[in-house]
């Protein structure tokens, strides 16, 4: 099994697109911007969906599911929001086919809607039409719903997992008495991203504040974690949102509270995506394919046995099976590929292009000497150790990969961090190494544009780091902190 793959140093992209095609990711399909996910594909995006459902509803959080067609006038209402997504809308405006005289659909005519409907580039609108439907006590509140489901936007450029115009996602759309617990979920939900990024995606998230410039339309503040590709640019992976009172008054949703007043409900939106399947990619994957942390790969432990007869054969497979029974008692994802058509060096480039993280070989020598073959896709090693004390090996074993897959991406978050105090050091970086460059900035939104049109680096976020006052590197103006900006995906 040829692996062509082209090497990141020679043409990223490039090497990005191998690695999904190679892996058997996604098949692409002829209507734009909308991608089948095979079935390891979308098992990456099943194993984020599961660990993630189960920290949502840790905190309370419960799923729904509302509508994918929305009617426009519900966007008409909440203008500023939708602003941003309106050349990005898919709009219905026929509910029937018929067929012509020559014999070919074609749209009814006579099928027109009253009234257009949106498919969804976001669902706060929606949701909130009907929150005011379950809303009108403070004993209704708080509200705090997600829902797993697909979104569209007609994106100009698409990218597979990064870009895409059907996205499946989750967004959370939470409601609350007081301003202070909505911002309490906004921050606590961003919490929940960046402690998933390092504890299961093994990436070392940065947390903070959207500029005004680049904050979601329709929010007060929007939070949000990043991350460094290795490439140098920064992937958004996910954002949070304190909605304030936007969408209640616009929607009119009010609530009496315990004194008897009437007042407006307060609002909170988050929400990550498809897009993290790319940022594992593009954070641990290297020149021989994927490369997948254990804790959220499909498959942790790949198992081929090497025999010449039927004796061989069984004896090996006892041994599978006994370590197999193990594995499943410790919830570890193991499989056993005992194709006889396929030859071990095949089976060894596939499983490594997918990313499995531990490959485990027997072969009769190993039988005879009571071992086996161990072999790490994170480092490329290979162990020779003993049956007898293999099992608690391995899986000690897979914790070692989760955590040296994370310290990797530290040391590569670290190595492409910058500090500069001058617009040309700035310039520099940005065109010989990228990454993450904190700098000042004064905080006028024309400079914001005039740095980025100059240079296609954005402010990535406000980090929470505290004040640090200094010099705006483009202005020349006081600034009251270092902002971080990065040419992005």
């Amino acid at each position: 099994m040829k692996k062509d793959i082209t090497p990141r140093k020679e043409n990223f992209s490039q090497w990005y697109l191998d690695v999904i095609k190679k892996a058997d990711l996604i098949e692409s399909t002829e209507v734009r911007g909308c991608m089948t996910l095979k079935p390891y594909g979308y098992a990456i995006w099943e194993n984020i969906k599961k660990i993630l459902d189960e920290e949502f509803k840790k905190t309370g959080h419960q799923n729904a599911y509302f509508p994918l067609l929305i009617p426009k006038s519900y966007l008409n209402k909440e203008a500023s929001h939708i602003d941003g997504f309106a050349k990005e809308c898919a709009v219905v405006t026929h509910h029937r086919l018929k067929t012509s005289e020559n014999g070919e659909i074609e749209v009814d005519p006579g099928a027109k809607l009253e009234e257009e409907l949106i498919i969804r580039p976001t669902s706060e609108t929606i949701i909130w039409k009907s929150y005011k439907n379950w809303i009108q006590s403070y004993r209704d509140l708080p509200i705090l719903i997600n829902q797993w489901c697909n979104v569209m936007r007609w994106e100009m450029r698409n990218r597979p997992f990064l870009r895409s115009s059907e996205i499946l996602w989750q967004e959370g759309h939470t409601a609350h008495a007081t301003q202070k617990e909505a911002i309490d979920e906004t921050e606590k939900m961003l919490e929940v991203y960046f402690n998933f990024g390092k504890n299961y995606l093994a990436i070392p998230f940065l947390k903070g504040l959207k500029t005004e410039t680049e904050k979601f339309a329709g929010a007060e503040k929007t939070y949000t974690i990043e991350a460094i590709m290795q490439d140098g640019k920064a992937l958004q992976c996910g954002t949070s949102h304190f909605l304030g009172q936007n969408f209640s008054k616009v929607f009119d949703v009010k609530f009496t509270n315990k004194e008897g007043k009437v007042n407006y409900v307060w609002g909170s939106s988050w929400g990550v995506t498809t897009r993290l399947v790319g940022a594992l990619i593009m954070t641990h994957s290297d020149d021989d394919g994927l490369v997948l942390p254990p804790k959220i790969a499909p498959v942790q432990i790949i198992m081929i046995p090497i025999f010449k007869n039927n004796e061989e054969k069984k004896e090996i497979e006892n041994t599978f099976k006994d370590l197999n029974i193990f594995f499943a008692e410790k919830k570890i994802t193991a499989k056993l590929d005992s194709h006889e058509n396929i030859s071990p060096g095949w089976k060894f480039n596939k499983y490594e292009t997918e990313g499995v993280p531990i490959r485990i070989v027997i072969g009769p020598n190993d039988i005879k000497n009571q071992t086996l073959e161990i072999f790490r896709r994170d480092t490329k090693e290979k162990i020779t150790i003993p049956i007898a004390i293999s099992k608690n090996r391995i899986l000690n074993l897979l914790d070692e990969i989760q955590e040296n897959l994370y310290i990797k991406a530290v040391d590569l978050k670290n190595q492409m961090t910058h500090n500069v105090d001058s617009y040309e050091d700035f310039k520099s970086i940005i065109e010989k190494k990228r990454g993450f460059i904190y700098a000042h900035w004064c905080g006028e939104a024309d400079v914001e544009k005039k740095i980025s049109e100059e240079t296609k680096a954005t402010i990535r976020c406000i980090p929470f780091e505290e004040k640090e006052e200094g010099i705006c590197i483009y202005s020349k103006k006081k600034s009251e902190k270092k902002v971080v900006f990065a040419i992005s995906y």
